[in-house]
C-alpha cells in the first residue's frame, strides 16, 4: 500500500517536471497487468475474484483515479484550455491533407527511434521545415518507417507470447518504456508545438537502453567462443564513438554563437535557424550579416512575421521599416511587438493619430505590456489628466519596479504635486535602496518642500548605503558629510539670529524713547531693561553676526572686548577642522550654538561679571577658574530662554561633536 502511494507522489512530481511525466501511471498499469496476468487468467476464467485479483482492481483504481486528478490538476493550471500553436511551430498538424499528415507523423515517429539509436544529426530547434513533409508513398524514407513499425509489432507479439510463462521480462518493460511516454509526442491525442524534440526522448531513451543490453547480452550467450572477441571489440569501439560524439556536442553548447552555428550546419533548409543566427548577429550589433539571414529566412518562409518585424527594426528608411512592420502584422495579426515597434516609427513621424491608435491595439493585444504605456504616456504630453492616469496604471502592474515608481514621481512634482511624489520615491527607495535616482527625486521634493532636516538625513543616509554597498566601512566623522552638516546648520542658524539681533535692537530703541528705564552697565554679554509697566525683561545683545568672522582669536581672552556666545559657535561651524580650543576661553565652552544672556536682574543690582581667565584688577575677589578645579556643566544659564524671530522659545542646537555622535 505505501509503495503505491509512492509511485503516485513520484508520478506527480514527474509530471510537475515534465507533462510526459504522466505516462508513468500508465506505465504502471501496464506492467502490473503483465505480471499479474495468470492470475487473472485464471480469474476470467473461473469466473470468480481472488485475493491477488482483487488487490489488482484495487491498485489499479488508485493509480488510475490519481491519474485523472492529475491531469485535472494539469489543464487548471492552464486555465483550463490547451495551448494554442501556429503553423510555424507544428506545420505537419496543420496540413490540410489526412494522409499527408498520417505518413508525416509515422515517419516522425520513426525517425525519432533511429535518433535514438543513432543520434549522428541533432539540433536544438527542429521546427518549421526541418523535416520536409512526406506527401506520397514513394518517398524513400517510407522505408524507415515500415522498419520501425515492423520490429514494434514484432516487440508487441513477443510480449503477448511471453505473459503466461513471463521468461522475457525485460523485453516487455523496455519496450514499454520507449513506447507509452513517447505518445504524447505522436499528436495523436493532442497537438504539439514542435516537429522533433529531443526532450521527450529522455524516458524513452531508457526503454531503448534495456532492449539493447538485454538483446547484447543474449547475443554474447548463443556466440562461439571464437566470436565473442571481435564483437567485444565492436562494442567497445561503439561505446568509444559515442562518448566522442558526445564530447563533440558539448562543444557545441559551450556558447551561444557555437550552438546557433552548428544548428545551421545541420539544418541549413531551416528557416527558425537563420532567424536565431540573425538575432544573435543583430544583439552582437552587426547589422548588415543580422539582415542577411532575416532575408534568408524570409525566403525559406515568406510568411515569417517576427522576421519582417526584427528586420523592419534594423531599417533606417521609414517607408522601408514601415513596410515590414506591416507585413508583420498581415501575417500574424496579434504580433504585439510588430504594432508596438510601428506605433515608434509613428511616433518618431510626429504622425501622432496613427502612433496612438497602434498603441492602445498593442495594449487591447496585452493590456500587461508596460512599455505601450510608456510610449503613450510621451503621445500625451499635452494631456497631464490622461498621462497620469497612464502611469499610474503601470506602477499597479508593476508594483515592485523602482524606476517606473521614480518616473511617476518625476511627473508628479513636474505637477507640485510634491507629497504624492515624495511617497513614490519613498516606494522606490523601499524596493532597491540604492536606486540612486530615487534618493535625487526625494531630495528635490524635500528642498522644494523646505524640509532642510530630513533632506539632511536622507543625504547622510544615502552616503551611508553607499559606502556600506561598496564593502567599505560608514566612517561617522566623514569630512565631506561634516562639512556638509556644519554649512546646513550654520545657514539656517545664522538667518535666526540675524533676525534676533535685528528684533533686539528695535526693542532696546522703542524702551529708551518711552517710559522710565534704569539699566546697569555690564562687562559681560547683555543688559537688563526694566519698563515701568511689566517686570523684568531679559534681551539679548548679540551683535552682528556678518562680523563674527572678522573678530580675531586674542580678543576673545581680552576683558575689554568678550566675545558673544553665539559669535564663537558660529566661529566654530566655520571652521570645523580647526583646534576647537584655541577659540573657546575656559569659560565658555559650555554654551551651546543658542546665544546665551546674562541671568536676569534688577536694576539696583549690579550684573555679575563673567569669570575670567587671567588675574584682573577689577573690585571684588575673582577665583580663578581651571580645567582641574571646575568643569562647568553643558547646561543653557538658568533664566535664560533662546526665542526664534516669531517670539517662540527654540531649542538650543548641538554643537558639531554632539550633532556627529547624534548622526
Amino acid at each position: 500500500m505505501n509503495s503505491i502511494w509512492l509511485s503516485i507522489v513520484l508520478g506527480g512530481l514527474s509530471m510537475l517536471a515534465k507533462e510526459t511525466g504522466i505516462t508513468v501511471f500508465l506505465l504502471n498499469v501496464a506492467y502490473d497487468t503483465y505480471r499479474n496476468w495468470p492470475a487473472l487468467k485464471r480469474t476470467m476464467q473461473d469466473m470468480r475474484w481472488s485475493e491477488e485479483t482483487h488487490q489488482f482492481g484495487r491498485r489499479v483504481s488508485r493509480v488510475l483515479l490519481s491519474m485523472g486528478v492529475l491531469l485535472a490538476v494539469r489543464l487548471a493550471l492552464l486555465q483550463g484550455s490547451l495551448p494554442r500553436f501556429s503553423q510555424q511551430d507544428n506545420p505537419t498538424a496543420f496540413h490540410p491533407n489526412l494522409y499527408v499528415r498520417l505518413l508525416t507523423f509515422c515517419y516522425l515517429a520513426a525517425f525519432n527511434w533511429w535518433l535514438l539509436l543513432c543520434p549522428s544529426t541533432l539540433s536544438h530547434d527542429w521546427q518549421m521545415g526541418s523535416i520536409p513533409l512526406v506527401t506520397t508513398l514513394s518517398d524513400p524514407r517510407n522505408l524507415l518507417t515500415f522498419i520501425a513499425f515492423g520490429a514494434a509489432l514484432l516487440f508487441v507479439f513477443r510480449g503477448l507470447m511471453d505473459c503466461e510463462h513471463q521468461r522475457h521480462v525485460p523485453v516487455v518493460l523496455g519496450f514499454l518504456l520507449l513506447v507509452l511516454p513517447f505518445l504524447p509526442a505522436t499528436n495523436l491525442v493532442v497537438t504539439v508545438g514542435f516537429v522533433v524534440a529531443e526532450r521527450v526522448l529522455y524516458i524513452p531513451s531508457m526503454g531503448c537502453l534495456i532492449l539493447v543490453v538485454y538483446g547484447a547480452q543474449r547475443l554474447w550467450e548463443r556466440l562461439d567462443a571464437r566470436l565473442r572477441r571481435p564483437f567485444l571489440l565492436l562494442t567497445i569501439v561503439l561505446l568509444a564513438a559515442g562518448c566522442l560524439k558526445t564530447i563533440a556536442r558539448n562543444q557545441d553548447w559551450s556558447s551561444r554563437e557555437a550552438l546557433l552555428r552548428s544548428g545551421l550546419k545541420t539544418l541549413p533548409h531551416n528557416a527558425k535557424m537563420h532567424y536565431n543566427f540573425g538575432n544573435f548577429l543583430r544583439d552582437s550589433s552587426r547589422p548588415e550579416p543580422a539582415i542577411a539571414h532575416y532575408r534568408e529566412a524570409l525566403r525559406l518562409w515568406p510568411t515569417y512575421a517576427s522576421a519582417h518585424n526584427n528586420i523592419g527594426t534594423l531599417m533606417p528608411q521609414f517607408a522601408t521599416a514601415e513596410y515590414h512592420f506591416r507585413e508583420a502584422i498581415k501575417y500574424a495579426s496579434e504580433h504585439i511587438n510588430a504594432h508596438y515597434n510601428l506605433g515608434q516609427l509613428y511616433r518618431k513621424s510626429n504622425r501622432t493619430s496613427d502612433a496612438i491608435r497602434m498603441l492602445e491595439r498593442c495594449i487591447q493585444l496585452e493590456p500587461l505590456f508596460t512599455a505601450a504605456y510608456l510610449e503613450l504616456v510621451k503621445l500625451y504630453g499635452g494631456q497631464p489628466a490622461a498621462a497620469g492616469r497612464l502611469l499610474a496604471r503601470v506602477v499597479r502592474l508593476n508594483p515592485y519596479n523602482a524606476d517606473l515608481r521614480r518616473q511617476y514621481g518625476d511627473w508628479l512634482m513636474e505637477q507640485n504635486m510634491l507629497l504624492e511624489a515624495f511617497k513614490q520615491y519613498q516606494e522606490g527607495i523601499k524596493i532597491m535602496e540604492t536606486h540612486q535616482l530615487s534618493v535625487i527625486g526625494a531630495c528635490r521634493c524635500l528642498r522644494k518642500m523646505g524640509q532642510q532636516s530630513r533632506l539632511h538625513q536622507m543625504v547622510l543616509r544615502w552616503q551611508f548605503i553607499v559606502r556600506l554597498s561598496n564593502g567599505g566601512i560608514p566612517i561617522q566623522n566623514d569630512i565631506y558629510l561634516r562639512d556638509w552638516s556644519i554649512k546646513h546648520e550654520l545657514r539656517n542658524r545664522a538667518m535666526i539670529y540675524d533676525s534676533g539681533s535685528s528684533s533686539s535692537s528695535s526693542s532696546g530703541s522703542s524702551s529708551g524713547s518711552g517710559g522710565t528705564s534704569s539699566s546697569s552697565t555690564n562687562t559681560g554679554t547683555g543688559s537688563t531693561i526694566v519698563n515701568g509697566d511689566s517686570g523684568p525683561t531679559t534681551t539679548e545683545d548679540t551683535g552682528s553676526i556678518k562680523d563674527c568672522s572678522k573678530i580675531n582669536c586674542r580678543k576673545q581672552t581680552d576683558p575689554r572686548h568678550p566675545a558673544e556666545p553665539a559669535e564663537i559657535s558660529i566661529r566654530i561651524l566655520r571652521t570645523p577642522h580647526c583646534n576647537r580650543s584655541e577659540h573657546i576661553p575656559s569659560s565658555l565652552k559650555a554654551c551651546k550654538l543658542a546665544a546665551a544672556s546674562a541671568p536676569p536682574t534688577t536694576a539696583n543690582s549690579a550684573a555679575p561679571e563673567p569669570p575670567s581667565t587671567h588675574n584682573g584688577k577689577g573690585s571684588g575677589k575673582t577665583k580663578k577658574w581651571s580645567k582641574s578645579r571646575h568643569k562647568p556643566k553643558r547646561q543653557q544659564p538658568s533664566g535664560t530662554t533662546a526665542l526664534d524671530p516669531n517670539g517662540a522659545p527654540l531649542a538650543a542646537p548641538l554643537l558639531v561633536s554632539n550633532l556627529l555622535d547624534k548622526l
